[in-house]
């Protein structure tokens, strides 16, 4: 700006010296020739009385003079028909008529003519005076131009010494000034503009100023309000959100989006998308959205979970056709995937178990109704139907019961029961099958109450039971034990029974899961029973623990909570 403001100064400076020293020696020319013009009629009238007087020895004594001063004036005298009489440049005889010369005829005419024009004698522009005398001849005085730009040049010169000084001191006036005015800009406290006591052609200035910092801050603190809500919005969501730009670096990448994938970069912005993952699956799905295609793809989890269990959405962003950038929508289907094997799964066992049952009422009926059964055989072939028959019905009730359970569509109704009483009937009822393999059954309980769904509550508490029963050794024990523990019920059924491997007492839960398949076909188990017990726990939001060293029993252990009320997902 300084700089700008230097040079502006000087180049007009400069061009009003240059412009006024012009017109200022045009102005002298012109009144310096006026005035050589005027003297030189003078010196024409005077020259033309000394000729009438003294005759042709005056103008010859004035040619001697000139020649001896170096006096640039000429003098010529031209007779009435225009032949040059004497002349102090050349001599008479050789010079042609002037009878045609303008100022000769205006001065025939009027007594006096004027012309300037360029002298074929002294190859010189010139100007002419002519005066006609007494006699009748012409005077005509002749002065070159020559004369009166010599007697400018001395001005010429000091006007350049002067307009040098003029430069210099403008350009180190304007440089101080200058100087002051970017000093006092500099000083400018551009947050508070309406505070500067600075000159006051700056004050609309600093008023459009404050006016415009008044707008930025507004736009600023509404941009990060905005923004605060985006990144709380997108912070809070459980999907993974990636943005991107038409260069495919990442502008924004919410905390689930790092969670999901394994991300532990600390700023991932402004980097390639590539740097999240390198695998095949994801570089196509960025690759197809940079080049304007929508793209879904599953992707295996990064620390080894099966193919499926990220889920990608990719759409690009566009405006008019133009790729803007894109929006990566990441949902963990682990659960949608893990209930969708589990029906997979349980149609297949579902199917497996029904067709066992009825494969083999088939089988007798067909036998019998063939007629290859023996009279005295058919009541063991009718009791073997009936088994099958009972098998099936208690397979198909226990798979309602599960998909009641998992459905929920409506909450059961709860009432407050006594555990010790109820466990006391479960125990009744299964003491014929525990007697029939020597089994003692013995319940240890104090008074509690809780409240829960009763018909759930029976099929958990038997279930255990009767799996107590049918996995337990010949002349086994099974104890239950009901007991209240601050503000929790806990019921436990232990048995002497074969045990459960460590490694599978994680899957004992799991439908039609059973730990030793033979024996369970013979003890007529569904493989649903420990199934219902676990969805009955979680509704009733209940705990259930299983202790076993895979040997000698297991313990199953339920902990209600006694104090708040029952409640239900619904």
């Amino acid at each position: 700006m300084r700089g700008k403001i230097l040079r502006f100064v000087c180049a007009t400076a400069g061009f009003s010296i240059v412009l006024t020293a012009i017109f200022s020696h045009f102005a002298l020319y012109w009144d310096y020739s006026a005035s050589e013009k005027q003297d030189l009629a003078v010196v024409s009238a005077y020259i033309g009385t000394g000729f009438e007087l003294a005759g042709l020895d005056y103008l010859e004594s004035l040619a001697r003079t000139n020649i001896q001063d170096d006096v640039s004036t000429r003098i010529t005298l031209v007779a009435p028909g225009g032949q040059v009489l004497f002349d102090t440049d050349a001599g008479a005889e050789s010079m042609e008529n002037h009878l045609s010369r303008r100022e000769i005829q205006e001065a025939m005419q009027t007594g006096s003519g004027r012309d300037t024009r360029f002298s074929q004698t002294m190859r010189k522009q010139t100007y002419y005076y002519a005066l006609r005398l007494q006699d009748g001849n012409i005077l005509r005085t002749a002065k070159t131009t020559d004369s009166i730009f010599i007697a400018l040049v001395q001005p010429v010169v000091i006007t350049v010494l002067i307009a040098l000084f003029i430069f210099t001191a403008a350009a180190l006036i304007s440089s101080r000034v200058t100087g002051r005015l970017v000093e006092s800009i500099n000083r400018l406290n551009l947050d508070n503009p309406e505070d500067n006591d600075t000159y006051e052609e700056l004050s609309p200035l600093l008023s459009r100023m404050k006016k415009q910092n008044d707008m930025i801050s507004f736009q600023l603190s509404e941009q990060r309000k905005r923004q605060l809500q985006f990144t709380a919005i997108t912070d809070n969501m459980r999907e993974g959100l990636i943005i991107l730009d038409q260069n495919a670096l990442v502008l924004s990448c919410n905390k689930s989006a790092l969670r999901l994938l394994e991300v532990r970069l600390e700023n991932i912005e402004n980097q390639n998308a590539l740097v999240i993952r390198r695998d095949r699956a994801f570089r196509t799905v960025v690759e197809k959205v940079i080049a304007g295609a929508t793209a879904e793809t599953l992707l295996a989890s990064p620390e080894g979970y099966r193919e499926g269990h990220l889920r990608i959405f990719a759409n690009p962003v566009l405006d008019n056709r133009t790729i803007l950038g894109a929006v990566l929508l990441i949902l963990d289907v682990t659960e949608q995937e893990d209930r969708e094997r589990l029906r997979r799964e349980f149609s297949a066992n579902v199917s497996h178990e029904l067709k066992t049952p009825l494969m083999a009422i088939s089988g007798y009926a067909e036998i019998m109704a063939g007629g290859l059964t023996k009279p005295e055989d058919m009541g063991h072939f009718a009791q073997n139907i009936y088994g099958e028959s009972q098998r099936l019905i208690a397979l198909i009730g226990d798979i309602l019961l599960l998909s009641r359970l998992d459905e929920r569509h409506e909450t059961p109704p709860a009432e407050t029961i006594d555990l010790a009483a109820l466990a006391g009937d479960i125990v009744e009822r299964i003491s014929g099958a525990a007697a029939e393999r020597g089994l003692h059954v013995y319940l240890d309980s104090e008074e509690a109450e809780i409240t829960g769904v009763r018909h759930i509550l029976d099929e958990m508490i038997y279930n255990l039971l009767d799996n107590a029963v049918k996995y337990n050794r010949q002349d086994g024990e099974i104890r239950v034990s009901i007991k209240k523990i601050g503000d929790e019920v806990e019921i436990s059924v232990a048995d002497t029974g074969i045990g459960i491997a460590p490694s599978e007492q994680e899957r004992i839960f799991e439908r039609f899961y059973r730990v030793d398949k033979s024996r369970s076909k013979a003890a007529g188990g569904t493989g649903l029973g420990l199934s219902i017990v676990k969805h009955g726990a979680a509704l009733h939001h209940a705990t259930l623990e299983v202790l076993s060293d895979g040997s000698s029993g297991s313990r199953f252990t339920l902990r209600f909570q006694n104090s708040p009320p029952f409640r239900s997902d619904n």
